[in-house]
């Protein structure tokens, strides 16, 4: 598959597999900005990307920046869409205790290419029984 990409800054990086085998190519941040603990930002890439029409972005979390600092994509996995043509922007939370800076050039989250599968909507009077049922949050216990 093909990943069309355009860079709208001439900083801007195109994403990366970190190693061969890797779901997730790492994006990095165009921008400096300071994250205060509880706050969030729209962090750009300088790229905007062309997928296929069966396909989508799913732009997920760095697993190192929550572990170390508490900071997370907010809508994870954001979703980009294959008719989307703007800039790619990462929602950017700190969950942490303490102000967390994000630097120009550094990883800030992963975009994972998905096939997507187009679901056809038929409404029925009832749903056929199951052995799990309506059982759900928590209905099978913590042990």
């Amino acid at each position: 598959m093909r990943l069309l990409i355009t860079k709208s800054d001439p900083t801007a990086q195109l994403p990366t597999y970190a190693h061969p085998g890797d779901a997730g190519m790492d994006v990095r941040s165009i921008e400096t900005l300071t994250l205060p603990p509880g706050g969030r930002a729209l962090v750009q890439t300088g790229l905007s990307i062309q997928l296929p029409p069966d396909a989508e972005a799913q732009v997920r979390p760095r697993s190192g920046l929550a572990l170390k600092h508490g900071v997370t994509v907010l809508n994870s996995p954001g979703t980009i869409d294959a008719g989307y043509r703007g800039e790619v922007g990462v929602i950017l939370v700190n969950l942490g205790s303490e102000p967390f800076t994000v630097e120009k050039g550094m990883k800030i989250a992963q975009i994972v290419v998905a096939q997507v599968v187009r679901a056809e909507i038929v409404e029925v009077a009832s749903l056929a029984e199951s052995d799990r049922g309506a059982g759900g949050f928590g209905s099978t216990g913590l042990q």
